[in-house]
């Protein structure tokens, strides 16, 4: 590529735009096709052909287009949850679906017109362009409760090298260096200082596989007593079942079953997780003493069992009840089952489980139009849940587990417990993207996690943010998992910092592109006609 293309088609520029974002996105799970990272390069490349009396309109128009295609491939699947209500919703798929990427493409216009606003001449414009574009990627994860599904850094596969460099820096951090190693080829043929750009490109490139190989082979500490055991409950129940009344006591027998099944080994699990949603009623109601239900899950736990079950509560009058989406978590004692700890969900999803200026979108008819119920109220931040004596967990439910840093850090936390009602969203790539994307905070925090859901997928992954082998149900998969709780690793900078890498980053690459600037007698031209 060259440093800046020769004028383009007024069309022929914006299909390029597209084709850039298209390619950024099928580089990430569970397509995979890594050189589709090139896509920022395209992008980059585009921003600096920009030339005529409108640059910025032209700036921000191909950064929105590269990142309506984005997110039009990665969040398409969003579509598959108003046909589980297709009656009342299914209009609605297309609508909701244009409207989450054109929306969050605003994001990387904003992006591109912050980079050209600036200018920067060399090189050193694969700088200012990371920085823009995953400074914008922060906010997009913060905005209206935030919503940072496929951070460019979550596009290398949990679990492999470059992943491991989230513990250092954190998902934020990896984006910015992976737009820059990624952009770098839009440059390289800028002189001198293009080649090295190149050059430092790949020798980072070299250090996220080195430094990540040898983090994987570091094994992690021994564990002080014996791991707990751990069964996930996988019993296959599709969003549409749910719907229907005459089903509910079969999903309860089918999850008791699956609880009940004998232990291969013989040695019972210490902790059993059902997913969220696992029964589609209010806890406050299927676990009130003398139902069949409280005594279906009694009997199908043994002594001392825990189980750890997501679903909905409510607090208050039966006038005015305060609905919330929990985590509860319920000892099996010789005559009763006790309840030891609840987690209410923090953040929530945006039109899902809330809806944002209820009042004005009530008020127009919005609400009933959509068929939108009630939402839930938010929780406190996410802490860790003390379910045994010594043993506390982190419990992220669904939507929490895209969220880098949401939960304190606490050393004393054994695992992440992750439990996603994925059974919306059908057979599509978006259960396998969330499964990558929550297996990050595992690299970040340090600490296996316990992942349930009802359809797939679930698993047990190391605190490498790797699948322990053996340990997955994949979609449509209907059994349980048996295994030990994988170890922890050591406290990570990640967790110790939060997005204080990430900041120094952007703080960083502004100081390096303003200093070679002076050096090199160039300046930001942006920077020159404000000033």
């Amino acid at each position: 590529m060259t440093a800046a293309p020769a004028r383009l088609g007024p069309w022929r520029d914006r299909v390029f735009a597209l084709v850039a974002g298209l390619a950024a996105a099928l580089a990430h799970p569970p397509f995979g096709v890594l050189p589709g990272l090139l896509g920022y390069a395209l992008l980059l490349w585009l921003l600096d052909g920009i030339d005529g009396p409108r640059p910025l309109r032209s700036a921000f128009l191909r950064g929105w287009l590269a990142g309506l295609a984005y997110f039009g491939l990665g969040t398409w699947w969003i579509g598959e949850a108003f046909m589980v209500d297709a009656a009342n919703q299914g209009w609605m798929a297309p609508f909701a679906v244009t409207a989450m990427a054109a929306g969050l493409a605003l994001f990387w216009g904003l992006a591109a017109l912050l980079y050209r606003r600036l200018r920067p001449s060399g090189a050193v414009r694969v700088l200012a362009f990371a920085a823009a574009l995953s400074a914008l990627e922060w906010v997009r994860g913060h905005v209206l409760t935030g919503f940072p599904w496929n951070l460019p850094g979550e596009t290398w596969r949990a679990g492999s090298a470059p992943s491991q460099a989230a513990a250092l820096i954190g998902a934020y951090g990896l984006t910015f260096v992976t737009l820059a190693v990624s952009a770098a080829p839009a440059v390289w043929r800028q002189g001198r200082s293009g080649r090295i750009a190149a050059g430092a490109a790949v020798l980072t490139l070299a250090g996220l596989y080195g430094g990540g190989l040898l983090a994987l082979k570091t094994a992690p500490p021994t564990a002080q007593a014996p791991a707990p055991k751990i069964r996930i409950v996988q019993a296959d129940v599709q969003q549409s079942a749910k719907w229907d009344a005459a089903s509910f006591q079969a999903i309860v027998n089918d999850y008791a079953a699956l609880t009940a099944t004998p232990y291969a080994d013989g040695r019972p699990a210490d902790i059993v997780v059902w997913p969220e949603g696992a029964l589609p009623a209010a806890i406050n109601d299927y676990l009130a003493p003398g139902t069949w239900v409280r005594q279906a899950i009694m009997d199908s736990l043994q002594p001392g069992q825990l189980l750890l079950i997501g679903g909905y509560r409510y607090e208050g009058s039966v006038e005015a009840p305060v609905y919330y989406n929990s985590l509860v978590a319920l000892r099996r004692d010789p005559g009763d089952l006790v309840m030891v700890g609840v987690y209410d969900k923090h953040r929530l999803v945006p039109f899902g489980e809330y809806l944002p200026a209820e009042d004005f979108l009530t008020a127009i008819g919005f609400k009933s139009m959509a068929h939108l119920g009630d939402g839930f109220a938010i929780g406190p931040r996410p802490a860790a849940l003390a379910v045994a004596p010594g043993l506390k967990v982190q419990p992220l439910i669904c939507y929490e587990s895209l969220f880098p840093g949401l939960a304190r850090p606490d050393p004393a936390v054994r695992a992440l417990v992750n439990v996603s009602n994925d059974a919306w969203f059908g057979v599509t790539s978006g259960p396998l993207q969330h499964l990558n994307l929550a297996s990050y905070r595992a690299i970040e925090a340090g600490r296996p996690m316990i992942r349930a859901t009802p359809t797939g997928v679930s698993a047990m992954i190391d605190a490498k943010g790797q699948v322990v082998e053996g340990q997955r149900l994949d979609l449509g998969a209907r059994g349980v998992i048996d295994a030990p709780l994988p170890a922890i690793g050591a406290d990570t900078p990640a967790a110790r910092l939060g997005d204080w890498p990430f900041m120094l980053m952007l703080f960083a690459s502004v100081a390096i592109c303003i200093a070679i600037s002076r050096i090199t007698g160039q300046k930001f031209a942006g920077l020159k006609d404000m000033g």
